[in-house]
């Protein structure tokens, strides 16, 4: 297999790039903390010392980064694609999530360079990247799509949304419901546990109606343990949500829901929560005594 390049090894890096070596691909990796780099060299990772180098070295590159500005650096910065030697004919893939102004300049920055480039956010989290069952929403041409479907396949349901930034447009949609439901699950168990539910068996007693979800069954129990070991950022969570609320004001869309939720990760932000999980959100809703 020819090798594949990966720029980002925190948590979703890592579970990307080991299901691409137990998959038998050469994987050659950069990130900008050395730590992560040498970590990832563990399971098989071949270090690389800036993404140009990396965009050197495959001709499929992914990218999943922090934010915009990290993309941005990766793609078009001194050290980044644009810097390599010669990159026609290759391809970017950004898993990251990005403000889509920003996609479509790197989309026509590399273009320059005559390299493709394919939004592909994802969801699901650090274990369903290395298990492959992300969802995968993609924007690029349709060539570039057919070039990376294959690989791209390996990490879960992979669907080409249309052109370039419709892939982030539709991680926009995912986040509206996924990061609003944080907020409900949080509500939802205060609410059992006001009135004595034993909320444990509340993900199995719902899952066959409406209300079962891909979230209830693992972030329910999350926050009933108050497991906040972070599968992602609380920080994060907001960085979207603020990504959210600026696509929202752009076509000026009502979305109060998501605000709310806005609102409320800013104050799990601010009270020091950022480096622990999204779902810790439920510690600002306050518990009867007793429960």
């Amino acid at each position: 297999m020819s090798a594949v390049g990966f720029v980002g090894l925190g948590l979703m890096g890592a579970g990307f790039t080991r299901r691409l070596v137990e998959n038998g691909h050469q994987v050659v990796g950069f990130d900008i903390d050395e730590a992560k780099t040498k970590a990832a060299s563990v399971w098989g990772v071949t270090p690389a010392n800036r993404a140009a180098e990396v965009a050197e070295a495959a001709d499929i590159i992914l990218v999943c980064v922090i934010n915009t500005a990290a993309v941005e650096d990766a793609t078009t910065g001194p050290r980044g694609f644009i810097a390599a030697r010669d990159v026609a004919g290759k391809i970017c893939v950004d898993v990251s999530t990005t403000e889509l102004d920003a996609t479509a300049c790197v989309a026509a920055a590399l273009a320059l360079r005559g390299m493709d480039f394919v939004d592909a956010p994802v969801s699901g989290g650090p274990g369903a990247a290395k298990a492959g069952t992300l969802a995968i929403m993609a924007g690029g041409s349709d060539v570039a799509i057919a070039k990376i479907s294959p690989l791209m396949g390996e990490f879960g349901t992979f669907t080409h949304m249309g052109g370039v930034g419709t892939g982030q447009a539709t991680k926009l949609v995912n986040q509206t419901i996924v990061l609003t439901n944080y907020c409900v699950l949080a509500e939802a168990l205060r609410l059992a546990q006001a009135y004595g539910v034993d909320a444990a068996k509340i993900p199995e007693a719902l899952k066959s109606g409406f209300a079962g979800s891909n979230m209830l069954g693992p972030i329910f129990p999350q926050m009933l343990a108050e497991d906040f070991k972070p599968r992602g950022f609380a920080r994060q969570v907001l960085k979207d949500l603020e990504m959210l609320q600026a696509a929202a004001r752009e076509r000026h869309l009502a979305m109060p829901m998501a605000s709310q939720a806005l609102t409320l990760y800013r104050l799990l932000n601010a009270s020091g929560k950022s480096e622990l999980d999204a779902a810790s959100v439920v510690s600002l809703y306050p518990r009867e005594e007793g429960h």
